[in-house]
């Protein structure tokens, strides 16, 4: 399979088609170095097949002075049809080819009329198919000759494919330059071959590829150095293709190159003082110019690909590229972050005055957001420094930074380094301990990461008792998603210990909310939850952690509003800071947060940007989150199969060391797919197993609940509702939550037959703007009118739940009110196409961004795509939404939230 090549594979295949016909013709593919022009021969001799005779040569830069090598290379499998021409032609090509001992081959128009003829009298028994590879290394008189056939081919059926690079030029035949592939088919190629790259090194390989198909296969398989030291090395087939170019420069041109190399931003003036500095004049440049590497345009130099910048700096010897590192240092005294790394490229061994620089970049990089290059910064510094303590103290650095950088493995291979090394002390190992176990609970290892937060938070329980409560606060949370409360409490019992000052009562809450809502005392564990989300966004670290760990108490108690608008500020933020590692469980759980509020498409945006960041910094766990909360949209949806793909996902990965919350959204999409379809027994069944079960103890589950109430009734077994109606009593006392109050009131409509129950909670649900809960009440109470005789009243009703269902593309339980309102009376249209469900969710996300006026540069910082990639979506999305430009949104419609008639 080719990537990216979809157009030049069409151009080949209708030039085939064509001289198939009888219309031959010629093509010239022209490309610099790895960019697949073999590969684009091959795939034209597989279309051709077996119908086709195929010939080929491949020109070969030793033979490029022996005349007529290439030719006779080519023709060579069909020499026993020389008979067939006319004599002169014949004895040209046979003199040619060193068979005859004539002259007649300095005649070169005889050889080319010879060549045509030839390829002519074969192509009478079947199309021929000529392929030339590496045509720059050509012996000139074969490439005279083929050019010479292949500007005459006309009436025969013939196709010449000539594949080159830009220094060989062909008059007369038509061109076809091969551009680097695009972002998305570069990332599919890398995947297919490369698939377990981890990220960090991935986006380096794609940027110095820069869409060369040979570096993206070539690259991975180096022993990659990632630190921005210089450009990667390249492979050798890809060095010793631009070699020849280089080293035909002069040694000041040659320098030239590496200076400019060297100097990542371009800056014209700052390359022309280093070469002054080194010696050279402008003149450097203008030769370096010459050789069609480089271009300079204004104030600027860039190079014609990033991988002829990685050829002239690797081409270059070691001790010129130190010299060129340092005299751009000391140029570079007003930007020390530039000054640093190239202080650094210049250091043979361990150097203070470098590494210092290096760390106080780092610092700056963290202000900036930048904590990927914030980790390389302080790595690199960690390797130039002596001292032990501060290379310690930097290597630690270096692993969290990679860590919030979402780099797990590199994080890894840091805290092993630095475990092996620098023998660290209590207060390092908790750091370290730290960042591994983030890493195994969003790999999934749930329990481990919770003995490993235990156990550091033992070791440094007297030194640093704030940070041993952090701790403690994050095993908890491990075990919380375990299911094991029994860990939650030892938590506990174990922060009680710690001399926590004036703290003490504050943090102690973040632990007694959780364990409270599940004693006798529910009401007590909602206040405590509902203080420490108050206080606790000051009292705690403005960390992901912490504010984390507060949306999810905030989410226990119902609290759902709070628990979206503190996970949308830390997305704000995580996108912000660049805290890639910390993006997938934000995501996740604001997609969470979305779906019990209703907000599908909002759901959808969230939950597939979590998916898609989870994925790659190797996330499993979050991934399983992601997808387990899809599930329940695809279960809302109708959507059977994508609900069952999803849901088993998840489940397959069960084990006692994996998050059970996950595990149980599964189920809960599952038996609510059931319910959605009028398959009550099972919906019971499963849902009744899944409350029953130790993952009640993760939530209130309020609308899991409300489910096994709906289904039991439905099922007419209303011993079967007794116990969640009991449990959403409970729920509602202890939260007086309006919405829960709502939920309620349903319940109780359905099993005592209650209108003014019904009644009741759509108001709630409306002033709450639970619309998604507003319509399933709608649908249950226009059932309850139609059934007691009032259709007029039902049919107001079910219209407006029938609009909602629409909207928010719920397709069963549209079915389900159109079929209502049938029976009610009313012939019902069918379902209307929502423009926002029309659209993906990452078309949705962007959509939604560009209508509020952020630009494609804006769009793209905050979901982490190309500006090209976002144009992309936009194009795609015009058309679904019947708009021609962004200007064209503003009238467009892509809230969520419907207010039903009154």
């Amino acid at each position: 399979m080719l990537y990216g090549r979809s157009e030049e594979q069409r151009r080949i295949l209708a030039l085939l088609d064509a001289a198939a016909a009888g219309h031959g013709s010629a093509l010239f593919l022209v490309a610099e170095p790895g960019a697949g022009k073999s590969a684009l021969l091959e795939l034209a001799a597989e279309l051709a097949g077996d119908a086709w005779r195929v010939l080929r040569c491949t020109g070969i830069q030793s033979e490029a002075e022996l005349p007529f090598a290439g030719l006779q290379l080519l023709l060579s499998p069909v020499l026993g049809g020389l008979g067939t021409l006319p004599g002169r032609q014949r004895i040209a090509l046979l003199a040619a080819f060193g068979a005859s001992p004539a002259r007649l081959a300095e005649n070169r128009f005889l050889v080319g009329v010879g060549t045509i003829s030839l390829l002519t009298t074969l192509s009478n028994a079947q199309p021929v198919l000529c392929l030339i590879d590496d045509a720059q290394w050509l012996d000139r008189p074969s490439a005279e000759a083929l050019v010479f056939a292949a500007r005459r081919l006309g009436a025969q059926r013939v196709v010449i494919l000539f594949a080159g690079r830009p220094e060989f030029t062909v008059s007369g035949v038509a061109e076809l330059r091969l551009p680097p592939l695009d972002a998305e088919a570069a990332r599919g190629l890398l995947a297919e071959h490369a698939g377990e790259l981890p990220g960090e090194i991935r986006e380096c390989v794609l940027a110095t590829a820069a869409g060369n198909p040979l570096a993206l296969l070539e690259l991975p398989k180096m022993n990659i150095d990632t630190l921005p030291l210089g450009p990667l090395p390249l492979p050798d087939r890809l060095q010793c293709g631009y070699q020849g170019r280089i080293a035909d420069q002069t040694a000041h041109a040659r320098l030239a190159l590496l200076v400019a190399a060297a100097e990542e931003t371009g800056d014209l003036a700052l390359v022309l003082r280093v070469l002054t500095a080194l010696g050279a004049t402008v003149d450097a440049l203008s030769a370096a110019e010459r050789s069609g590497m480089i271009s300079v345009v204004g104030s600027s130099i860039g190079f014609a690909h990033p991988l002829q910048r990685a050829a002239a700096y690797r081409s270059a010897p070691f001790p010129q590229r130190l010299a060129v590192h340092a005299a751009l240092a000391a140029a570079l005294v007003d930007q020390p972050d530039r000054r640093a790394w190239h202080l650094a490229a210049a250091a043979t061994g361990p150097d203070e005055a470098a590494a210092a620089a290096l760390e106080a970049a780092a610092d700056r990089a963290y202000h900036r957001a930048g904590y990927a290059t914030a980790a390389t910064a302080l790595e690199r510094a960690a390797l130039l420094t002596a001292d032990r303590i501060a290379r310690l103290r930097r290597l630690v650095r270096a692993v969290e930074a990679a860590a919030d950088a979402g780099q797990s493995d590199r994080a890894l291979r840091l805290a092993d380094e630095t475990e092996r090394s620098s023998g660290p002390g209590p207060d390092e190992r908790a750091r370290l301990a730290d960042v591994r176990a983030r890493i195994e609970f969003e790999r999934g290892s749930v329990r481990t990461a919770h003995r490993l937060l235990v156990d550091a938070a033992a070791d440094i329980a007297t030194t640093q008792p704030d940070r041993a409560a952090a701790m403690l606060i994050g095993a908890a949370a491990a075990a919380w998603a375990a299911g094991d409360l029994g860990e939650v409490a030892a938590a506990r019992v174990r922060m009680a210990e710690l001399d926590l000052g004036q703290r003490r009562a504050a943090l102690l809450a973040v632990l007694d909310g959780p364990l409270a809502v599940h004693s006798a005392d529910r009401q007590a564990g909602v206040r405590l939850i509902r203080s420490t989300v108050r206080t606790g966004r000051t009292l705690l670290d403005d960390g992901p952690a912490p504010q984390l760990t507060l949306a999810q108490q905030a989410m226990i108690i119902g609290d759902v509003d709070d628990a979206r608008d503190i996970l949308a500020e830390l997305a704000t933020q995580c996108r912000e800071r660049g805290m890639v590692g910390w993006l997938p469980a934000v995501c996740g759980t604001l997609g969470t947060a979305e779906v019990l509020l209703g907000h599908f498409h909002e759901a959808d945006a969230a939950l597939a940007e979590g998916l898609r960041v989870a994925q790659e910094v190797d996330q499993p766990n979050r991934s399983c989150q992601a997808q387990a909360m899809l599930a329940v949209l695809a279960a809302i949806r109708g959507e059977e199969q994508r609900c069952h793909e999803l849901a088993e996902r998840c489940l397959r990965r069960q084990s006692t060391d994996f998050n059970a919350v996950d595990l149980a959204q599964a189920e809960w999409a599952l038996g609510l797919l059931d319910l959605a379809y009028g398959r009550y027994e099972a919906a019971v069944d499963r849902l009744e197993s899944l409350y029953d079960s130790p993952y009640r103890a993760l939530g209130q589950w309020v609308h899991l609940m409300g489910d096994r109430v709906e289904a039991a009734v439905r099922l007419r077994r209303p011993d079967r509702a007794r116990g969640p109606l009991l449990a959403l009593e409970s729920w509602s006392a202890a939260t007086r939550s309006p919405w829960i109050e709502a939920c309620l009131l349903r319940c109780r409509g359905m099993l005592d037959s209650d209108g003014d129950a019904y009644a009741r909670a759509l108001v709630m649900h409306a002033a709450e703007q639970r619309w998604f809960d507003h319509a399933r009440t709608g649908l249950l109470y226009g059932e309850w009118l139609r059934r007691e005789r009032y259709k007029t009243e039902a049919r107001t009703v079910l219209r407006g739940a029938l609009r909602t269902f629409e909207r928010l593309d719920a397709r069963p339980w549209a079915d389900r009110a159109r079929t209502e309102l049938r029976a009610a009376g009313e012939a019902v249209a069918q379902s209307r196409s929502d423009l926002a469900a029309l659209l993906t969710p990452q078309e949705f996300q962007v959509v939604r961004l560009a209508a509020s006026g952020a630009t494609n540069k804006e769009i793209g910082s905050r979901l982490l795509l190309s500006p090209k990639t976002v144009a992309h979506h936009l194009y795609r999305a015009f058309p679904k939404l019947g708009v021609t430009s962004r200007h064209g949104l503003a009238g467009v419609d892509l809230d969520d939230t419907v207010v039903p008639d009154p």
